[in-house]
């Protein structure tokens, strides 16, 4: 059984004496008997938000702190010292605040992490170019073949990107290895902060057998609800039945059900995976219920968006709008659009129509916009034939104008 050593990367062929590292003399160690073997890893940054921060005012290093709005916001991001107060993220600030009176509240800063979380990617696509970012502090990587190159397996060189990233930016990372991509991002979770945690081949069907069926990805409160009413609860419920029994009775997803209760995912680790999504949204200072005050927010969002969807080069082929209630409540609704776009109008026009739709006069506390389905921007906005023509002739009356006057101004 191979043994690694977290702090400095040491291998032994067996957990040591004392379980301590005979280099270094470290207690964080990790043994598998698949240790040298496995090359897929989920790599996920400890509560990012809240590590940036504290690592910017290191006089708040032991203190609990929320990163989120005022308080009617949400917490986005806290610190593990938050979290022994039963603080989560997505939880109402003035639930978290209820809970820990002691923490401080940071709002947050999402240039700043964003940059970070650019740091934290270069210093994993030195390591391997088969990175496949899910989310700004969280990645796939794929280290096979590259045993030669970092002087070991993939496992060592895991363990000294987790120290560079330590070292070098000032936050720490969890690793969950595995053979596919599944597993490894369970594994991620296991150990956490600063955990290096191992699913091997030898132990993924134990393992999982007793787990929720809510492990799955996909599987949310509506579908697990599903499950439990047809006798599924957790993932040895599913292995009792076939893929083409689960299939049949819950359409694509029974699919990816049966696999993965078996602990299989074939899906590869793709640098190049486009992004699925891009949403913002704003929480009201008290809750409206008025649709022009609706109107006027979903105007801006879609400013916003629209500038979002520049910025990333990708375009819109459908639209989802997003709308909370007092009691944390949410209503979403979505509808495709019949051409990719990246014009705020266009997707103002789709949310609109959505608002009418869901606006009966319930009071809402927060109101967002997404756009889904996305393509690169080179598709977006295809010019209609007609209003191409008009153009044209418009363009070509001006141009004669000009030659009659050039005393035009510039937009």
């Amino acid at each position: 059984m191979t043994a690694l050593c977290r702090d400095c990367a040491a291998l032994a062929e067996e957990m040591p004496e004392g379980r301590r590292c005979g280099q270094c003399g470290s207690p964080r160690l990790v043994a598998h008997a698949e240790l040298a073997s496995l090359s897929l890893a989920h790599v996920d940054c400890d509560a990012f938000y809240a590590s940036v921060e504290k690592r910017d005012h290191p006089e708040l290093l032991d203190r609990p702190v929320i990163v989120g709005g005022g308080a009617r916001g949400v917490v986005l991001a806290c610190c593990y010292v938050a979290r022994l107060s039963g603080i989560r993220s997505a939880m109402p600030m003035f639930k978290a605040l209820k809970a820990c009176p002691d923490a401080v509240v940071i709002r947050p800063d999402m240039a700043k992490y964003r940059a970070v979380g650019r740091e934290v990617r270069a210093l994993m696509r030195a390591t391997t170019p088969l990175v496949q970012p899910l989310s700004i502090d969280e990645a796939f990587l794929d280290l096979a073949g590259t045993e030669r190159v970092h002087g070991g397996p993939p496992a060592r060189t895991l363990a000294l990107l987790a120290r560079r990233i330590e070292r070098e930016i000032g936050v720490s990372v969890s690793i969950g290895l595995s053979y596919n991509k599944f597993l490894a991002k369970i594994a991620s979770d296991l150990d956490k902060p600063r955990g290096f945690a191992v699913l091997g081949r030898g132990e993924t069907l134990d393992f999982l057998a007793p787990k929720s069926v809510g492990l799955i990805w996909g599987v949310g409160a509506v579908l697990q609800q599903k499950l439990a009413r047809d006798g599924i609860a957790t993932i040895a419920d599913l292995r009792q039945r076939s893929e083409r029994e689960l299939t049949g009775r819950y359409g694509a997803i029974g699919r990816r059900l049966a696999r993965f209760a078996r602990g299989e995912d074939d899906r590869a680790v793709d640098p190049d995976a486009p992004m699925k999504s891009i949403s913002v949204e704003t929480t009201f200072a008290r809750d409206i219920a008025r649709y022009d005050a609706f109107a006027e927010q979903l105007r801006l969002l879609c400013d916003s968006l629209a500038r979002r969807l520049e910025r990333a080069a990708r375009a819109a082929a459908s639209v989802t709008l997003k709308l909370k209630t007092s009691d944390f409540r949410v209503l979403s609704r979505t509808r495709r659009l019949s051409d990719p776009t990246q014009r705020a109008d266009m997707l103002y026009r789709a949310a609109l129509a959505l608002l009418r739709e869901t606006a009966d006069g319930t009071a809402f506390r927060l109101i967002g916009i997404g756009a889904d389905r996305l393509v690169e921007a080179a598709l977006a906005d295809p010019p209609d034939l007609f209003a191409a023509a008009n153009a044209g002739a418009r363009l070509a009356a001006g141009a004669e104008a000009v030659d009659e006057d050039d005393l035009g101004e510039d937009e």
